[in-house]
């Protein structure tokens, strides 16, 4: 594949995270060649873009930093990708479209014809005392034994302090809270967890839910201190250990703090344009911004109202927004992302989606409820018009594919309730009465963590990979968080059962088919879709 000497624009992409690559390689799926597009990833990080869904899993000790890229060594090069990392855009001119980069004090300056801001979002550091090393600000140094939780290096700095901490505490109970909770624990240290709300997770369960995701924390061997919030952190001295100091006067042991108290997005370059900014950088369906040729997508972005805190928005924003780029389709639009949140925790298998804050007996929903603390176990439907619109799924693994799949497709619910709420519903004859009411399309997103399509994996068994663990080296499917196993389980047996003898076995894992939205030939069972959380 020979670049052209002149593509016709030149599309820079600021920030080198998920959602600017995952944009890059949305745009090179439609102009393979380049003719049309040139583009260049820049970005903070010195890092290419990694899966941030796997963070926790590197904390715990499960994979290796390397194990969190994308995308293989070249892979960007081979496709006429331009990435520069370790690199801040200072400044932009947009009359001129062009950005000033600083790279360790030398300034440059790139022309662009259409400029994306993909600058993702920031960990919010509560202003309580002792948590800085200087004054609080966007690019502050935090206190010796103070780790936001946030980037690879973070899990580094995380890893390397729980080497010789025995007490953690950490700053927050929402998902990445937790997950960096649980990956401590796996490391042998002391973990108490402080949020300022009653139960934990509290965006996305409701209370009796945050009840039992309580307990179930407790159980793993995490302390929780609900209701209160850390007004100060004090380093280790000879008279007294490293320790907080609560709002009620309590404290707590801590030889490390790890912020995991929420996000903020990146704006201060898009203020810096002018452009417009309310909770983060307003865009409109097509994910234009107030100023022309200036783009925004993934958790920087507001779109009718919402900020995305989740990876699959990003994935949609940047589908559209290729299109649009390439004239692949002029008049793609975003309309919104149902989204489904995960704790990936080892011992916790929780997922929330859709509408959840509706009570049993609204006149206007059907809700079914079941609640098995003992056992960790709490399950929450909310259906409307025979169809499910919210759930929140603790404990319960064997009907949350099924479940999900009906979320997904927006398909009518079976008939039997009780059964529906374990996976398996029966027909009032007695057969049983199958969850699949639709084929999904090639572009069905099977394996979150690493956005694997079902279409890849069907092109991956075609090519040879007809065992779960071949269609893992071969698409990396499975290698995250591991939800998604059954169900590529389940699409690798049907294929064994109704394709041909594939080909021999792929070998070499640098032949990964991409993750193609390519529409699948033949209809395929329908799988389970899972949006997990982002980072």
């Amino acid at each position: 594949m020979t670049r052209p000497t002149r593509p016709t624009r030149h599309v820079l992409i600021v920030g080198n995270g998920m959602a600017g690559a995952r944009l890059a390689e949305e745009i090179r799926h439609r102009d393979p060649d380049a003719s049309r597009l040139a583009v260049t990833i820049v970005g903070e990080e010195p890092h290419a873009a990694y899966n941030r869904v796997l963070l926790s899993t590197v904390v715990s000790g499960a994979i290796t930093p390397r194990d969190t890229r994308l995308k293989p060594d070249g892979w960007w090069a081979a496709r006429h990708v331009d990435v520069v990392t370790g690199v801040r855009v200072t400044a932009v001119d947009t009359a001129a479209r062009t950005a000033t980069l600083d790279a360790e004090g030398e300034a440059r300056v790139v022309a662009w014809d259409e400029l994306v801001l993909a600058t993702g979002s920031t960990s919010f550091v509560p202003p309580s005392e002792g948590l800085y090393a200087d004054t609080p600000g966007l690019h502050a140094e935090l206190a010796d034994g103070v780790v936001a939780f946030r980037t690879v290096d973070d899990c580094d700095r995380i890893v390397d302090a729980a080497r010789s901490a025995s007490t953690a505490v950490v700053l927050g109970g929402g998902l990445l809270g937790l997950e960096a909770a649980r990956g401590l624990l796996a490391r042998g240290v002391d973990v108490t967890v402080v949020h300022p709300q009653d139960f934990p997770m509290d965006r996305q369960l409701d209370s009796d839910g945050g009840a039992v995701l309580s307990r179930v924390v407790r159980g793993i061997g995490a302390r929780l201190v609900l209701g209160r919030f850390v007004v100060a952190r004090h380093a280790a001295t000879d008279d007294e250990p490293a320790h907080v100091v609560l709002d009620d006067g309590g404290a707590l042991p801590a030889d490390l703090v790890v912020v995991a108290a929420g996000v903020r997005s990146r704006t201060d370059l898009a203020v810096a344009m002018g452009v417009d900014v309310d909770r983060a950088v307003v865009v409109d369906d097509r994910l234009s911004t107030s100023v022309p040729h200036v783009h925004a997508i993934g958790e920087c972005a507001q779109h009718r109202g919402e900020v995305p805190g989740l990876v699959q928005p990003g994935w949609d924003q940047a589908r559209v927004l290729a299109d649009v780029l390439t004239g692949a389709d002029p008049d793609a639009v975003y309309e919104g992302t149902s989204v489904l949140t995960r704790l990936k925790a080892h011992d916790i298998d929780l997922a929330s989606m859709g509408t959840i804050d509706v009570d049993v007996h609204d006149p206007g929903h059907e809700v079914l409820s079941f609640t098995d603390p003992s056992r960790g176990r709490y399950a929450k439907l909310v259906l409307r018009q025979e169809r499910l619109i919210g759930a929140i799924l603790l404990g319960v693994g064997d009907a949350a594919g099924a479940l999900t799949q009906l979320y997904d497709t927006g398909a009518v619910v079976p008939r039997d309730r009780l059964s529906l709420m374990l996976g398996r519903a029966i027909t009032r004859s007695g057969a049983k009465e199958s969850v699949n009411l639709a084929e999904m399309p090639g572009a069905a997103v099977v394996c979150r963590c690493n956005t694997v399509t079902k279409g890849a994996i069907v092109g991956a068994f075609r090519q040879g990979a007809d065992t779960v663990a071949a269609l893992a080296d071969a698409t990396r499917a499975t290698t995250g968080c591991g939800s998604c196993k059954g169900a590529v389980d389940g699409l690798c047996s049907w294929l064994r059962s109704s394709e041909p003898t594939p080909a021999p076995a792929i070998s070499s894992p640098t032949s990964r088919p991409a993750t193609s939205t390519a529409p699948t030939p033949e209809p395929v069972p329908a799988v389970a879709v899972l949006t997990e959380g982002a980072a």
